[in-house]
């Protein structure tokens, strides 16, 4: 089944408060908490866009595919759904970052920003 989720993006990016950052970006109270709370089943493609503007992402970052159990048809690993297909780990930057030595900071920026400039 394909869903979205949404606490994958807003953990990577660092978003602790997901209604308050969708309200500030304009977004209805209505909309908002839907997101939040992922009761969102269905948005149409306006929406997605502004949200993918907002949080620098594709739709592939907050769309995921997880396979029925009793899946009538066979998946190879090959398959074009498997991209969507997330782990069962978030990644929380703001977490992990906040643990890190003060002096290795710095060497990790500079990690990430060769990496960066090399995509």
């Amino acid at each position: 089944m394909i869903a979205y989720n949404f606490d994958r993006i807003f953990k990577a990016r660092g978003i602790n408060k997901p209604f308050s950052f969708l309200k500030k970006c304009g977004f209805s109270d209505s909309f908002a908490s839907k997101i939040k709370n992922s009761r969102a089943s269905r948005l149409d493609l306006r929406m997605i866009e502004r949200l993918c503007l907002h949080l620098r992402c594709t739709p592939n970052d907050f769309m995921e595919w997880t396979p029925e159990k009793e899946e009538d048809i066979q998946i190879d690993s090959t398959h074009p759904l498997n991209h969507i297909r997330k782990s069962e780990k978030i990644i929380d930057l703001t977490k992990t970052l906040s643990s890190v030595p003060l002096d290795q900071l710095e060497e990790i920026e500079r990690l990430i920003n060769e990496k960066i400039k090399s995509n």
